[in-house]
Parts: structure tokens; sequence; C-alpha cells
């Protein structure tokens, strides 16, 4: 079983067709932490920037699906306990504002006090999946499953906020407002998540499926638990 801790934005969509992500994993059974972001151009390929090789981090789950897994700088600056900066040198600059909402302190709350064990639980996330799409109003969302490289997952977000507002500069041009993510389709990756099975070969690959849903121009961020680093902030 492989395990990660850390945080993430589950995707926000633009006007201009592309879609973002971010996955932040300080700590990683198979590995050094890393950070990356997710690139949806408008011709509806996706590439992963992530500074650890495609092995050792998202694409080996996600390969299949990419047009490219590209390593490269991946930062994130907190300007506060709401507000970041997420860079890839050269190819994206994307600031966030992040708010917490009566829905998503209802989530958190709900998700931090399940016993333990239910975590492992596939018909337990399952239901959490279910009521947290039309409740966050975040589209369809998926807690456990299967990734496009064949392995099983589960995801255990502790604490979420929704992301009131979005700009970004994608390949050196405005990418417009944030917009409803049409037909993307979420598979998620952050969280505290454990995959099973052994990851198949990462890299170039015809599939290129959607990976990441939302709607309404809201993304999500979730955190896993307080102690998975210092960021994001009380918001």
């Amino acid at each position: 079983m492989e395990r990660f801790s850390g945080y993430g934005v589950l995707g926000v969509p633009f006007s201009s067709g592309h879609y973002l992500a971010f996955r932040h994993f300080p700590a990683s059974s198979i590995g050094p932490g890393y950070r990356a972001l997710w690139l949806r151009r408008p011709n509806g390929e996706w590439t992963v920037y992530a500074d650890a090789p495609p092995e050792l981090s998202c694409a080996r789950y996600f390969g299949e699906a990419l047009a490219q897994a590209m390593t490269a700088d991946v930062t994130i600056t907190w300007d506060g306990p709401a507000a970041a900066t997420i860079e890839v040198p050269g190819i994206v600059q994307w600031r966030l504002g992040l708010a917490a909402t009566p829905a998503t302190r209802m989530m958190g709350a709900l998700a931090r006090h399940l016993a333990p064990g239910m975590w492992r639980e596939d018909r337990v996330l399952r239901s959490m999946g279910a009521l947290a799409g039309p409740f966050l109003r975040i589209g369809k969302a998926s807690f456990s499953g299967a990734v496009p490289n064949g392995q099983s997952f589960q995801a255990q977000p502790l604490r979420v906020w929704l992301v009131r507002t979005a700009t970004a500069t994608v390949d050196g041009a405005d990418a417009g407002t944030p917009a409803p993510a049409g037909r993307a389709r979420m598979e998620r990756t952050t969280g505290h998540e454990h995959h099973r099975n052994h990851a198949r070969a990462c890299g170039e690959r015809e599939d290129r499926r959607n990976l990441c849903g939302g709607q309404e121009g809201l993304g999500l961020c979730a955190q896993p638990h307080a102690g998975a680093g210092h960021e994001p902030g009380g918001v």
C-alpha cells in the first residue's frame, strides 16, 4: 500500500478552456514529497508538471491519461492564510483566494469525527463522495475507486475550503475567468491517500481522458489533517 499526505486544489476551470489542479504531498511512502500542477489545455490534453520524477509523483497513477508528464520546478507561495500563488516558471502563474463556508465547515467536522477504521471502508468513502458532490456544488466527487493506471485508491480529505477567486496566466496568455467545468471528470489524488497494486510505466500515453472536475467556477482545496504541513492557514 502506498500512502501520501498533503493538500491540493482539486480543480478550477477557466473560460479560456484551460483547467488547473494542484497537489502538494510533503509526505510520501514511495520517495520524497512533491508538488504537482495539472494543466488541461483547450484541446483536451493533460500535462502534469511535478518536481519529482513521474514514477514518484502523480504520473505514477495517472500517466495513462496524460499527453505528457514533465519534471519541472513547481512552487506555491502563501500570501496570507487564505491566498496563494502557484507557479511553473514560463508555463503557469495561478493566484487563488480560499474561503470557508457553512458547507465546507460541516463536511470537515463530519470527516474529523469519523472513526479511523471507517476511512478504510470503500462503502463509507463512496457515500461521502456522493454527499460531497452536490453538497459542495463541485460536480461528481469520488473518494475511492480506480485511477487510469489501474491502481485502486482511497482519499481521506479532513478539511476543505472553496476556491472563491482565481486568476491565471498559461503559456503567457490570460486564462480568463473561472467557468463551469463542462464534462471534466474527477479522479481524486488529494487528501490522505492510499494506492494499491503496482503502477504501470508512466509518460506519454494515447488515452487522454479528463482527470478532474468542478463546476460553477469553484474549485476545492482539501487538506488531510492539521499536522500535514503548516499551510493553508485558518480560513
